[in-house]
């Protein structure tokens, strides 16, 4: 069978997160589906999440060592290296 490739955004990363779900979805997955994300979203979700984390009152340092682990299993794309079709 043929794996299939999801590229996700700065928001689902956050969601990723902030909650459970869209985390379990990821990691539930991963036998079937590869998971990228732009080198750009990862950034854009450690810019925003100190904001998020703040205002929900939580543990901002726990919450970035998810994001750090999620890139564990969501690839990183450098955009610069991703040709344009």
């Amino acid at each position: 069978m043929r794996q299939r490739a999801i590229v996700l955004d700065a928001n689902i990363l956050i969601r990723a997160v902030l909650g459970q779900r869209v985390r379990e979805l990821i990691v539930g997955s991963l036998a079937d589906v590869s998971f990228f994300a732009p080198d750009t979203a990862f950034d854009e979700a450690r810019k925003y999440l100190p904001g998020l984390l703040e205002k929900r009152g939580v543990d901002g340092v726990a919450a970035l060592a998810t994001l750090d682990a999620l890139e564990s299993v969501v690839r990183p794309l450098d955009i610069r290296d991703v040709p344009v079709i």
